[in-house]
Order: C-alpha cells, then sequence, then structure tokens
C-alpha cells in the first residue's frame, strides 16, 4: 500500500523499498535466483505496459526514432515498478510461509470465516483436479486424440465442461461428508498460541520502514 501511494516521480522512495525487499529475501534465507525467478510470472503485464508510451494525449518527446508520451510513459514506468515490487513481496510471503500459516494468519486477521474456508478448500483440491484433468487427457490421446489447432478446440471445450462438472459433484458429495461428521460451519483445527511482540515487531519492521521511507521522501520532496 505504501508504495502505491508513493509518486513515481520519488525515485529514491523505490530504491529503498527495492532494497528493503531484498533485505527481507536474505533474513528469510530466500536464493536471489529463486526470487527473480519466481517473479517472472509478471512478465506478460510488462508487455502490456511497454506499449502505454506509444498512445495517449499531451506532452510528446523523441527518443531516437520513437515518439513518446510523457505521461504515458509515466503510468508505464509506475505500473511495472509498482507492480514489480508487488510479486516481490508477494514471492517472499509465499516462499516463507506455508498455506497453512496464510490461512491461519488471515482467520486472526478477521477475514470471513467463509472465505478462508473456501481458500482452505481451493488449495487442498486444486492436486485433485489437476490430477483429474491429467487423467481425462490420457483417456483422450488414448483414443488417438492429439490437439493441432482451432478445429480441436470443441473436444477441448467439452473436456472442460466435464471436468467442471466432475469437480461440482465432488464437491457436493465433500460437503455432505462433511456435514454427516458434525460440521457446523467451522473447520476444527488446533488452537494456536498468541503473537509474541517480538513477532509482532518482526512482522512490522517492514511496513514501518516503508512508511519512514515515503514520509522521508513527501518532507524532503
Amino acid at each position: 500500500m505504501v508504495s502505491v501511494a508513493t509518486p513515481i516521480n520519488r525515485w529514491q522512495a523505490f530504491i529503498a523499498y527495492f532494497a528493503a525487499i531484498f533485505a527481507v529475501s536474505l533474513v528469510a534465507k530466500i536464493p536471489t535466483l529463486t526470487l527473480l525467478t519466481r517473479a517472472l510470472i509478471e512478465i506478460p503485464f510488462i508487455f502490456f505496459a511497454i506499449l502505454m508510451p506509444f498512445f495517449g494525449t499531451g506532452e510528446r518527446f523523441e527518443i531516437g526514432p520513437l515518439n513518446l508520451y510523457r505521461e504515458s510513459l509515466l503510468a508505464a514506468a509506475a505500473i511495472v515498478i509498482k507492480g514489480t515490487l508487488g510479486v516481490l513481496s508477494a514471492v517472499v510471503l509465499s516462499t516463507s510461509t506455508t498455506a497453512r500459516e496464510l490461512l491461519r494468519g488471515l482467520e486472526k486477521l478477521h477475514l470471513p470465516k467463509l472465505m478462508v474456508q473456501i481458500a482452505a478448500f481451493m488449495l487442498r483440491y486444486v492436486n485433485v483436479i489437476n490430477d483429474e484433468m491429467e487423467r481425462m487427457k490420457v483417456a483422450r490421446e488414448s483414443r488417438g486424440f492429439i490437439a493441432t489447432g482451432i478445429k480441436d478446440w470443441k473436444v477441448l471445450a467439452t473436456a472442460a465442461s466435464a471436468l467442471f462438472i466432475r469437480s461440482y459433484e465432488r464437491g457436493e458429495r465433500v460437503h455432505l461428508a462433511m456435514l454427516s461428521r458434525g460440521y457446523t460451519g467451522v473447520l476444527p483445527h488446533d488452537q494456536s498460541e498468541g503473537a509474541t511482540l517480538r513477532l509482532w515487531l518482526q512482522g512490522l519492521a517492514l511496513p514501518i520502514f516503508a512508511a519512514a521511507i515515503l514520509l522521508i521522501t513527501t518532507v524532503i520532496g
């Protein structure tokens, strides 16, 4: 949130944000190569941002053979830089924290229990659905089907529909099984101890640092 609120022309602040993210990754013992490799997921979005400086209104300037719009260039830079910060933060969080711990944290932050349970079931059954999809693929190929172009999309769409129906029916069966075992809307789990002051300080260190950077660059600017 702090990086989003920072104007793109405060480049010193963004340098500090990136330095903080990499410092946290080192403390969490996340290899820098792993961090950067997983951040490549944002590349498709960067391609859209690259096209923005060529379209827009207002002041224009030339860089070699290119004729760019200033406001659009700043907007594209903001998307790329702030998006990269967000992706790196998410990678650090997901790499250093298990899915179970994330869900438990969302519960403690009083996210609606229904949303937490939906996320929990999604994480539990994503591999099951993936295995079902692989079995359907093997079944198609054993019957001589190999997707080669647009003409085969109808078959793939039919398979996707069947997968959706199977997933829905599986969800219904799981829900009925849960009700028969006394499910009342809350998943049972072990009671965890409250966070210590040290954990709170560690968790708040990065947000406080980012807020301080924003405040300092705002005052100086």
